[in-house]
């Protein structure tokens, strides 16, 4: 996913956090990243299942060295000495077939599209989820007073989308507002508006902060209102 962040977007999204925090005690803060794992281990191992596999459906084929070029000739000896050589050949035709695969396919899925449609999702939410947290831990959102940081999280190359609340928080809203703040950034992303999305997001994550953690008479801003991009 290729999108480019206009000048205001920054100032656009840090503007909606000081809204809301205005409402709350709480912190908000939002990151953007635009890829966070390449997934290379995921290649190798597609590449790897490839260059074991599919050269196997070629055994019932009646597979010969002939097949590749320059690994077969055109005469065969007649006499048992030969069968050794044969094999060696048979071997090494079927070897260079599996390393051709093996980096056929590792290309192919180290492109970052091909890659995101073989990832399966369940390994893209877990690395996207640990991203998060660091981020989480990384602006410290982990050490407000009260424990109340909100981290919205948007993976663009991943595909996937976010939302940490501390524990001074989640213990006490319910978890679906969480989704509900996840689908309208997924929303915005999904239309090419990462503002729009981010904003909403804040809007919604705000507003429970608002309701179940109004400002206390200090309110510091214990957390920088903005959006950092990686």
């Amino acid at each position: 996913m290729v999108i480019k962040l206009t000048p205001d977007v920054h100032d656009r999204v840090a503007e909606a956090i000081r809204a809301a925090e205005a409402r709350t005690s709480g912190e908000i803060f939002c990151v953007m990243a635009r890829r966070v794992s390449s997934y290379r281990d995921v290649s190798l191992g597609w590449s790897a299942a490839a260059a074991l596999i599919l050269p196997l459906g070629l055994i019932p084929f009646g597979f010969e060295p002939a097949w590749v070029p320059g690994l077969g000739g055109s005469w065969e000896a007649a006499h048992l000495a030969a069968r050794d050589v044969t094999v060696g050949q048979a071997l090494g035709a079927y070897a260079l077939i599996q390393a051709t695969l093996f980096l056929i396919v590792f290309l192919l899925t180290s492109i970052p599209v091909v890659a995101r449609v073989v990832t399966p999702r369940s390994i893209r939410r877990a690395r996207v989820r640990k991203a998060a947290l660091e981020q989480f831990l990384a602006h410290g959102l982990h050490v407000t007073e009260a424990r109340t940081g909100v981290l919205i999280f948007a993976a663009l190359g991943d595909h996937q989308v976010e939302v940490v609340a501390d524990e001074g928080i989640y213990s006490k809203v319910d978890h679906a507002v969480w989704a509900d703040a996840v689908e309208v950034l997924a929303k915005g992303l999904r239309g090419g508006d990462p503002a729009g999305g981010f904003i909403d997001a804040v809007g919604l994550c705000g507003a429970v902060l608002a309701e179940h953690f109004p400002p206390d008479p200090r309110n510091r801003n214990e957390v920088e209102d903005k959006l950092v991009v990686i």
